[in-house]
């Protein structure tokens, strides 16, 4: 084996969270090493095609999201490859605020980012085990293509998704389910050339009600035409499937990868023959993966649970603000549980919900922090993960500096240190 290869923080997942935690610690002049299974960065946002970051702003329209979220979208819009912020309503009559990107313009930018803060990327690499000595991360193993390499960190950013560091570690965590009880899974797909102005003429019922005849025909896998229009053209990536997976075990993933496909397919030929304004679209893509809701949830020093955001509670440690709502999509079943927050309503996650329990030099950021399945059915959104991801990685780095355990991090200080990047914290 090699020499070790050394790292004040090792971000172990370049999803959209890792990424930005990953640059935020970079950013800070700490060495990063950011392992990631692809060969780009992004995720969900990239891999999974999800194309539209969404809920940036309360119902009122008042800002709870921006520092390196908003400059992601400030590089995607000089290459052309973000629309404007808009607002929009749902088909279940909802409203809700996005900005609609090119996925394949965002690996640029995320390149652009991680290269220009000094990040060492370790692409085309898989997690293979991690070391403790007591309370500490020591040593991890990573399996490339030039064979297996050893980590030496201060400090691990588990933003995987599936927290599979903290997994290797012997990290707890929080009651998993089943596949039933798991937020489901969904394979995006591109189609088209959509005719937008006859689509978008559609009133929000009569569009939800060809949805529900789609479902109730077996052509939908869910009672929904969610669409991200392309930036570069007249083609949009459609939200339709609904897989239950417990995407921790392979042969499932598997499973639903082949099943996505295949509802991704029934959906594009309801499109073309059922919906107005489709009618000359065909299937172009689909996501390089299935998009993936939940899985692992760490223990951390606080759960966050559906009532902290609700209330809203106030955190003397808030990191990350966020107005999502509770929206939980169901294994089975056409409908979603969507439940609407107030105008001016907005909630703070808390650094003690990135703090695995039981463990000294590592953080969490994305849809695997301490929190209840209810909660994270609005936080796991990627607008809150990219600023849930700079506040760890931003931890991370102070961490380092100081040669000290995550806890050490004083709440007001890593405050001040978010707000000087452009985070909002409430």
């Amino acid at each position: 084996m090699a020499q070790p290869m050394q790292a004040d923080v090792l971000v172990c997942g370049g999803g959209v969270a890792g990424a930005m935690a990953a640059v935020a610690a970079g950013r800070r002049g700490a060495r990063v090493l950011l392992l990631e299974r692809y060969g780009f960065l992004g995720g969900n946002a990239t891999a999974g095609a999800v194309a539209q970051f969404n809920s940036w702003q309360t119902a009122g329209g008042r800002r709870v999201v921006a520092g390196l979220a908003q400059e992601v979208v400030e590089r995607l819009r000089a290459y052309g490859a973000a629309a404007a912020h808009e607002v929009f309503v749902m088909s279940t009559g909802h409203r809700m605020d996005r900005v609609e990107y090119a996925p394949e313009v965002l690996k640029l930018v995320l390149d652009d980012m991680a290269t220009e803060a000094g990040v060492q990327l370790l692409l085309h690499a898989s997690l293979l085990d991690v070391e403790r000595e007591g309370r500490r991360i020591a040593r991890a193993r990573a399996l490339t293509k030039g064979g297996v390499v050893e980590i030496r960190p201060r400090v691990v950013v588990d933003a995987s998704g599936d927290m599979d560091a903290m997994q290797k570690a012997g990290a707890a965590f929080l009651p998993l389910g089943n596949d039933e009880s798991l937020q489901p899974a969904t394979m995006m797909f591109r189609f088209g050339p959509i005719d937008f102005e006859r689509l978008d003429a559609l009133p929000p019922a009569e569009l939800a009600a060809l949805a529900r005849r789609g479902y109730e025909a077996g052509a939908l896998a869910r009672a929904a035409l969610h669409v991200a229009r392309d930036p570069f053209s007249q083609d949009g990536w459609f939200n339709i499937s609904r897989l239950a997976v417990d995407a921790t075990d392979a042969l499932a993933l598997g499973r639903a990868e082949v099943e996505g496909r295949r509802q991704a397919w029934r959906a594009a030929q309801y499109l073309r023959e059922q919906v107005p304004g489709c009618a000359a679209g065909r299937l172009l893509a689909f996501g390089t993966q299935v998009g993936v809701r939940e899985t692992r949830r760490v223990q951390g020093d606080h759960v966050l649970t559906a009532g902290d955001l609700l209330a809203p509670a106030a955190f003397e440690d808030a990191i990350a603000a966020g107005a999502y709502p509770i929206d939980i999509h169901p294994a089975a079943g056409g409908e979603l549980e969507y439940a609407a927050l107030g105008d001016d309503h907005a909630y703070q996650i808390p650094y003690r919900s990135l703090c695995p329990a039981g463990l000294d030099n590592a953080l969490v950021a994305g849809r695997g922090i301490s929190a209840t399945h209810q909660a994270l059915a609005a936080v796991r959104v990627m607008t809150i993960s990219m600023a849930v991801g700079q506040a760890a990685g931003t931890a991370a780095a102070m961490t380092a500096a100081g040669d000290n355990a995550v806890r050490g991090v004083q709440a007001g200080a890593l405050r001040a240190a978010l707000r000087e990047t452009g985070a909002i914290l409430a």
